[in-house]
């Protein structure tokens, strides 16, 4: 027998780090390889992670809620050494190099705990940064664990140029939160409140007034308690909603917001749609919407209008070459994901409706890769399929632009031939779009949605798909 050390596997290029969510095997259980072991959660995705190796579990080193390091141990499988062959010794050997040179046992919960936490330490570097730059993973930490933002600035840092990692603010927290800005405010109010009473006896107001002094002010970050009369229910956010919240509050922060729109008649497409969908669907076995047109219609106008399909990094503008479309699709959950076709440009009709099912499928039953949320350049919202007929997109951070295409409509409309203008019912819609002004204009922001309605109404209605 051997014993294999299973690893948290990288899970996307700028991926460090997971979270597991859930173990679907328990000590003790036959583990088949490329069998789905456990759940983990990254900033991008929800994804099962399989076995490398057939055997048994025989321990879990990492607990469920827990974030780990791409590349740290998070369970031993014990194989058996004729089908383990060479890779036990291999996958043993990393751990064997720390335990030689500490000359001690390996701890494995040592990669995942907070170290110690040294309140006196805290209380000599406790300079206070206002302004300081935090990542939104560092902000949901303080706000879930009651971290005030004073007590925050004055936490030191040790990432690049004194910012606060994860480490930094785990640390903290399971060293008891001691208050870092706030630490003397209260010892002087103590040392003060005896001389102000005029008469000493009382001896209650002294000790009521130390009572605050040992929890950290977050009070206002409390949850509030549940109607007594039934009124109303205490529903907490799951782990996505907070991370779409976050981006949410965080997008509109960065980028002033500028929405234009334009109606498009997109009666040809809706012609054709009817014409060749139930074809399609028996040949195929797929639905054939139209998202993949609108899709289509982005890339050739960001083509046309390349300043669109870029991102800022301080004083400078970053051109994409690549033309990767997001597509927001709901999940059962009520929550928000947006999976991302990679360079649209290059794909006919057929191959966008392919890409599209593909992804919303993936997305709806939980199946897709990180790299399938990674690298999008501009974002397509179809508030359409809700009924709503247009709406005013958040940007994707880091891109600049946003689409919403709203529901199709019949409408009367004048329509002009060679012998006249003639009333006539015709199928419309709304585009939004919304654009970060620091770098798109009214001028560009507009042009773009208008470009994008043209190449919707100049639809060929002997398309072939």
């Amino acid at each position: 027998m051997a014993r294999v050390e299973m690893v948290m596997p990288k899970m996307g290029e700028s991926i460090m780090e997971g979270t597991v969510l859930k173990w679907l095997k328990q000590v003790g259980e036959a583990i088949e390889q490329d069998e789905s072991v456990l759940e983990v959660a990254t900033d991008k995705v929800d994804t099962e992670v399989p076995a490398i190796h057939a055997g048994v579990l025989q321990e879990i080193l990492v607990q469920e809620g827990q974030v780990v390091a791409v590349g740290a141990p998070i369970a031993i499988i014990e194989t058996d050494a004729a089908s383990a062959g060479a890779a036990a010794p291999t996958a043993a050997a990393p751990a064997a190099e720390p335990a030689a040179s500490n000359g001690a046992a390996t701890t494995p919960e040592v990669p995942y705990l907070p170290e110690p936490h040294d309140p006196q330490a805290n209380q000599q570097t406790a300079v206070a940064q206002p302004g300081r730059f935090y990542s939104p993973l560092v902000l949901s930490i303080a706000r879930e664990e009651g971290i005030s933002m004073t007590d925050l600035e004055c936490l030191p840092g040790t990432g690049s140029e004194g910012r606060v990692t994860k480490k930094d603010i785990l640390d903290y927290v399971a060293g008891g939160k001691e208050p870092l800005a706030a630490a003397p405010a209260p010892a002087a109010a103590t040392a003060t409140a005896p001389a102000a009473t005029p008469s000493p006896a009382p001896q209650a107001p002294p000790a009521a007034a130390q009572v605050p002094k040992s929890p950290s002010p977050q009070v206002p970050t409390s949850k509030p308690a549940p109607s007594v009369s039934g009124g109303q229910e205490l529903v907490e956010m799951d782990r996505m909603r907070k991370m779409i919240a976050q981006r949410m509050v965080d997008s509109k922060r960065i980028s002033p917001h500028v929405t234009s729109f334009v109606e498009a008649d997109v009666t040809e497409i809706v012609n054709w749609r009817n014409k060749h969908k139930d074809a399609y669907k028996k040949r195929e076995g797929e639905n054939l919407t139209f998202t993949p047109i609108f899709v289509q219609a982005i890339a050739r106008a960001i083509q046309d209008f390349p300043m669109i399909n870029v991102s800022i990094d301080g004083d400078y503008i970053i051109k994409k070459r690549d033309i990767n479309v997001g597509v927001a699709v709901a999940l059962p959950s009520g929550n928000l994901i947006v999976p991302v076709i990679h360079n649209a440009d290059q794909l006919n009709l057929n191959g966008l409706t392919k890409r599209v099912n593909d992804l919303a499928a993936r997305a709806r039953a939980n199946k897709l890769k990180p790299e399938d949320l990674e690298g999008g350049t501009y974002t397509l919202s179809n508030v359409g399929s809700f009924g709503n007929v247009m709406g005013t997109p958040i940007i994707m951070q880091p891109q600049v632009a946003i689409m919403a295409v709203g529901a199709i409509k019949k409408k009367p409309a004048v329509i002009e031939t060679p012998q006249g203008d003639l009333i006539g019912i015709r199928h419309f819609m709304f585009l939004s779009h919304s654009y970060d002004h620091r770098v798109v204009d009214g001028s560009l922001g507009g042009m773009f949605v208008r470009k994008v309605a043209d190449y919707l109404e100049q639809f060929d209605p002997n398309t072939a798909i």
